[in-house]
C-alpha cells in the first residue's frame, strides 16, 4: 500500500513486475538478459562506490565507465566482498543510512559478529515480487485459498514480513507465530493450526520435524486432526530425500522454497517443478572454485563451487561479487535464461571422509534415499582401528517405523558411497537438531570427534539447544 503515497515507486513497482513476468514466460533472450547485467552492475557499482564508505575505498582502483555497461573482462577484476568485510565494515558497508531504509534485520550473530540486514522499498519490490510469481502457481496446486502459518527464526530475521508480504499478494491468509517463543510455544502453535485450519507452513526444515515430535508427544495425528497440505522450508540445507521424508511424515507436499540470506537476500526461488531457479533480472551470479577464487567452468551443462552474487537494485545495502560462503551446483536449463540451482552445503561444512571431500547435500541425500518414517536424525563421526566410522542415529516416528528401518541398507549405502564403516542407532533426539538456521547444519546434525580442536558452531549450538530445552 506503501507505493500509492509514493508514485515513483508505483511506477518502479509497475516496471519490476512487467519485467519478472515477462521472464516467467520466457520473454528474455540469453544476450539480452547478460547485457542487462552488465549494465546494472556498473550501474550498482557506481552507486555504492558513491554512497558506502567500505565500497568507495574498495572499488576505488575499479574500472567503470561513467554510464553504460561494464565489460565482462573489468567486471572479472573487481575485488569480493566476503563475510569478514561485512562484519568489519558493519554499517559502512551500506549505502543509504538507517534512516532511508523501511525495516531493520540483521544476521543472528551465533557464530560471529552480527551484521546489519536494512531493506529499503526497492529491495523488497525487487525481491517480493519474484517470489510472488514464483509461489503463485506452487499453492494454486494445493487449493485455491490458504490459511498459512509463518514462523520465522527470530524478531530481526525477514522470514515473517517478506512472506506476509508475499502471501497477502496472493490472497491468502497469514498467522506469525514462533513456537520457540515462551510467549507462543508449541502447545498454542498447533492449537492454532487445527484451530484455524492451517492449510500450509512456512518454516525451517528443523521447525517441521520439531512440530511433529511435539504434536506426537501431544497425541496429536499429523494425517487426521491437523489440515495442513503444503510446507515452504527455508533457512537450511535440505536434500531432497529429506523433503521426501518430511513430505511423508506430514501427509503435506514440501518444496525448499528458496535460497537466500539475510545479508543477500534471494538468489533462487522455488518454481511450481520443485527446483529452485535463479533470478538473473535481481542478480548476477557466478560460481568460483573456493580455494582459488577462480572462475568454474561448466562441465556437461553443471557448475559446482562457492556461489557469488552481485546484487542488480539500488537499495539499502547493495552488495557487488559477495562471496556466499555457500556451495552450490548450477544447472544449465534448455531454453531458459534463469539456471537450476542446487546448494550443497557451506564452504566451512564440508567434511573429509575416508581422505575425500564430502558434502553436506550428499551426505543427508545418501542417508534419506534408504530411509521413511524418521522423525530426525544425528551423525557422530569416530576414527576406528584407523578408518573413519560414521554413527547414524534416527529417531523413528513410532516403533513400526523403527522395525520396518533396514539397517543394512543403511550401512552398506554408506559404506560403497563414502568408504567408510558404518553403524545405526535407534533413539531420541535432543534439542541441538533444531539449531540448523540459527547456526548451520554441520553443528546440528554431526559431532565430528575425530579432533581436539575448538568447535565454536558446536558450543553456539548447545547454548541455543539449552536453552530451548529449559522451555
Amino acid at each position: 500500500m506503501f507505493t500509492l503515497f509514493r508514485p515513483e515507486l508505483a511506477a518502479y513497482a509497475q516496471d519490476t513486475l512487467a519485467e519478472q513476468r515477462r521472464l516467467h514466460d520466457g520473454g528474455w533472450q540469453p544476450g539480452e538478459v547478460h547485457a542487462l547485467q552488465m549494465e546494472r552492475a556498473a550501474e550498482t557499482i557506481r552507486y555504492v562506490r558513491a554512497n558506502s564508505a567500505f565500497y568507495a575505498d574498495r572499488l576505488s582502483g575499479v574500472t567503470v565507465p561513467a554510464a553504460g555497461p561494464i565489460s565482462p573482462q573489468d567486471f572479472a577484476a573487481v575485488p569480493f566482498t566476503t563475510k569478514d568485510d561485512l562484519r568489519a565494515d558493519l554499517f559502512d558497508v551500506m549505502s543509504q543510512p538507517i534512516d532511508r531504509a523501511w525495516v531493520y534485520y540483521e544476521t543472528t550473530g551465533t557464530t560471529g559478529r552480527a551484521t546489519p540486514c536494512p531493506r529499503d522499498e526497492r529491495d523488497s519490490i525487487v525481491n517480493n515480487t519474484a517470489l510472488t510469481l514464483a509461489y503463485e502457481k506452487i499453492f494454486a496446486q494445493h487449493g485455491e485459498r490458504h490459511v498459512v502459518a509463518v514462523m520465522g527464526p527470530t524478531e530481526l530475521h525477514s522470514t515473517g514480513d517478506t512472506f506476509g508480504d508475499v502471501l497477502r499478494n496472493l490472497g491468502h491468509t497469514v498467522v506469525k507465530m514462533w513456537p520457540h517463543s515462551p510467549v507462543v510455544g508449541f502447545p498454542r502453535a498447533l492449537a492454532l493450526l487445527e484451530q484455524l485450519g492451517v492449510t500450509a507452513i512456512v518454516c525451517t526444515p528443523g521447525m517441521a520435524i520439531s512440530l511433529a515430535k511435539a504434536a506426537r508427544a501431544a497425541g496429536i495425528d499429523l494425517h487426521g486432526r491437523l489440515g495442513v497440505r503444503l510446507i515452504l522450508t527455508l533457512g537450511e540445507l535440505t536434500s531432497p530425500a529429506m523433503l521426501e521424508n518430511l513430505g511423508a511424515l506430514w501427509s503435506a507436499a514440501v518444496y525448499n522454497c528458496m535460497y537466500a540470506s539475510q545479508e543477500a537476500s534471494i538468489m533462487a526461488a522455488c518454481h511450481a517443478d520443485g527446483r529452485l531457479h535463479t533470478v538473473p533480472l535481481n542478480n548476477h551470479i557466478e560460481v568460483i572454485d573456493p580455494d582459488t577464487g577462480r572462475a568454474v567452468e561448466a562441465v556437461g551443462g553443471v557448475r559446482e563451487g562457492e556461489l557469488v552474487v552481485t546484487h542488480l537494485y539500488r537499495g539499502a545495502k547493495p552488495l557487488v561479487r559477495y562471496r556466499t560462503g555457500d556451495l552450490v551446483r548450477l544447472f544449465a536449463e534448455p531454453g531458459s535464461v534463469s539456471e537450476v540451482m542446487q546448494p550443497i552445503g557451506r564452504s566451512r561444512d564440508a567434511l573429509r571422509l575416508a581422505g575425500r571431500r564430502v558434502t553436506a547435500f550428499d551426505l543427508e541425500q545418501t542417508l534419506f534415499t534408504h530411509i521413511r518414517g524418521v522423525i530426525d536424525y544425528f551423525l557422530l563421526i569416530d576414527e576406528a582401528d584407523g578408518q573413519d566410522l560414521v554413527t547414524v542415529n534416527l529417531e523413528p516416528v513410532d516403533e513400526e517405523a523403527g522395525a520396518a528401518i533396514d539397517r543394512v541398507a543403511i550401512r552398506r549405502a554408506v559404506a560403497d558411497t563414502f568408504h567408510v564403516a558404518c553403524e545405526v542407532v535407534l533413539g531420541s533426539m535432543d534439542a541441538i537438531t533444531s539449531t540448523g538456521a540459527m547456526v548451520s547444519w554441520k553443528a546440528a546434525r554431526i559431532h565430528d570427534r575425530r579432533g581436539s580442536g575448538a568447535e565454536p558452531e558446536r558450543a553456539a549450538a548447545l547454548a541455543i539447544a539449552a536453552g530451548r530445552g529449559a522451555r
